[in-house]
């Protein structure tokens, strides 16, 4: 083999087109944004990412979560709860933050609220039926030390609100998903966790965490299950490729 056959067949083993992680994993409930779903989930994603500058990052990803079994305190029926996201990001690298362009397209084959006997439950607001979202967001990742900020601002075109999350966990909404008219802005969760992650090898993660939810003002109403303070915990294994 001549020395630029050599040269070419080294940089392409010591960068990858792309990179990425698979993840599967349990967890006893499932919030999005501080709202409540389902109980006793299992999940997989997979998500890629694919350098496409030295400074500019594509990314693409995908989620499936169902839950194995929910049981709507006081009616004694049991929630069906689906959801798959297909993600898709552009990333830019500078010397102050990292910013980001995430879209998300989310589908919920049960209906946004699940259903229990093939019926929407939750709610009669017409949100409660949506089968499928898009919301655009706006990142941006600042390591401080040994320790990551996250802000986002999300837009969502489907029910045209908007939703303020940092990733400090209490987020703000506006008119999203929150049903009722008269209380339509606010406070919507503040969520704390604890995490385990576990280096099985160099590629394979295994990572625990216990999680506590406070739904506030926003939320309180229409977590139609967990309306308390609510712990929660979870296992994943996430393997690098």
């Amino acid at each position: 083999m001549g020395e630029d056959a050599k040269a070419t067949t080294a940089a392409a083993e010591a960068d990858p087109l792309f990179t990425g992680t698979a993840t599967a994993g349990f967890e006893s409930s499932y919030y999005f944004r501080g709202l409540w779903f389902s109980n006793n989930n299992f999940f997989g994603g997979l998500n890629l990412s694919a350098p496409l500058t030295d400074k500019l990052t594509l990314g693409l990803g995908a989620l499936y979560t169902e839950t194995a079994y929910t049981n709507l305190t006081g009616t004694g029926d049991n929630l069906r709860y689906s959801e798959y996201d297909l993600i898709g990001s552009l990333s830019y690298a500078t010397d102050f933050a990292t910013f980001g362009l995430v879209m998300t397209n989310y589908h919920f084959p049960d209906t946004f609220s699940g259903e229990v006997n093939n019926a929407t439950t939750g709610t009669a607001h017409p949100d409660a039926a949506v089968k499928n979202a898009f919301d655009i967001g706006l990142t941006a990742m600042k390591t401080l030390g040994s320790f990551n900020l996250y802000l986002g601002s999300w837009f969502d075109t489907k029910v045209d609100k908007l939703s303020l999350v940092p990733v400090v966990q209490m987020g703000y909404a506006i008119d999203y998903y929150t049903f009722d008219s008269s209380d339509n802005e606010g406070l919507t969760h503040i969520r704390a966790a604890v995490s385990a992650p576990y280096k099985v090898t160099d590629s394979l993660t295994v990572s625990a965490y216990g999680a506590y939810n406070i739904p506030l003002e926003t939320r309180k109403g229409i977590n139609v299950n967990e309306t308390r303070n609510d712990p929660y915990c979870g296992v994943s294994a996430t393997y690098a490729f």
